[in-house]
């Protein structure tokens, strides 16, 4: 149970007769030319939180639909898009096919940090979500109150590229007729550059997020060591030269341990790096934000050493520049 919200379970059938063939060749066009699906990853019987309202007052209300879960991410390297012209073919199709939308949201509409990881996100650098710029849709198949099926789509765009993710449960083999066909299927990788950290003003700027690469953080402690940090350094320019901006910084860590410590741990070396550029760069607080994620969103693989040292991180993701 997320919050204190009681989510509607249902057992999903495993087909739905409102998904049907010949929405494939009206639905695989909508994806731009260009797109690469960076991700593939289905189960026979799982489950999904599908989102019905925007995170208010610490809940993030959903329902929960049990049965066959597809999840696929692209990423669509065509600039100039937003989230909306991504959203609304797939909108179209999706009701084509006999889905009734019964949530959609924007950004700060839906309850942006919030929002965005209390809802399932496949796993970067496979699917990013820009904070500022992302739109998520919900819809059903049979009565609200007991749907048969879901499908949740999440749009992410930045100034060069952006992201979709596509999510059916309990709908059955028929639902991948739903699925664009018209990306290059490189299953589990993503393009050479989606996983490259920005390392400049102009990425963050362009990417909305950085990864703080050369902090370090004294054996068994969530306090930044002494020093001065490049990235930091970086990071504080930024901040200086965009007075509107406003930043999250969000803490990870590997697999080892259990998820509770391993969050409250992330969280606090995220307001330990807060804290540094208040009191070294005299960054106003009310402009950074400090949360943890444990180990729940990777990089990398946790099953080696280097992929665990990548995981160790801490990200600046912007949240608005007004």
């Amino acid at each position: 149970m997320k919050g204190t919200a009681a989510p509607l379970r249902t057992a999903a059938l495993l087909t739905c007769t409102l998904l049907f063939p010949q929405a494939l060749s009206a639905f695989a066009p909508e994806l731009p030319l260009g797109a690469r699906q960076t991700v593939a990853r289905d189960s026979e019987l799982d489950s999904f939180d599908a989102p019905v309202g925007r995170y208010a007052n610490g809940q993030q209300p959903f329902v929960t639909i049990e049965g066959a879960i597809t999840r696929r991410a692209w990423r669509i390297g065509q600039e100039g898009l937003t989230p909306l012209q991504i959203i609304v073919p797939l909108r179209e199709q999706i009701e084509a096919a006999g889905y009734e939308v019964i949530f959609e949201c924007a950004s700060r509409s839906c309850g942006g940090f919030d929002f965005r990881f209390s809802t399932e996100v496949l796993p970067g650098p496979n699917m990013y979500v820009n904070l500022a710029r992302f739109r998520y849709l919900t819809a059903f198949t049979g009565p609200r109150d007991a749907p048969e099926g879901a499908i949740g789509i999440l749009a992410s765009a930045t100034s060069a590229s952006s992201y979709v993710q596509i999510i059916t449960a309990g709908t059955g083999p028929e639902a991948e007729a739903l699925l664009p066909q018209t990306a290059v299927v490189v299953p589990g990788t993503a393009p050479a550059d989606a996983g490259t950290p920005p390392e400049s003003a102009g990425t963050l700027l362009e990417q909305g997020h950085m990864v703080l690469q050369d902090l370090r953080f004294a054996t068994g402690s969530t306090d930044l060591g002494d020093g001065e940090y490049n990235s930091l350094a970086t990071l504080a320019s930024i901040l200086q030269e965009n007075p509107s901006m406003r930043i999250a910084l969000v803490g990870h860590t590997d697999t080892v341990g259990g998820l509770d410590p391993n969050i409250a741990v992330s969280r606090a070396r995220a307001r330990s790096v807060r804290q540094r550029l208040i009191s070294a760069y005299g960054i106003e607080p009310a402009r950074l934000e400090a949360e943890g994620m444990g180990y729940l969103a990777p990089m990398a693989s946790n099953l080696t050493e280097e992929g665990r040292r990548l995981n160790r991180r801490v990200e600046a993701i912007v949240l608005s520049v007004e």
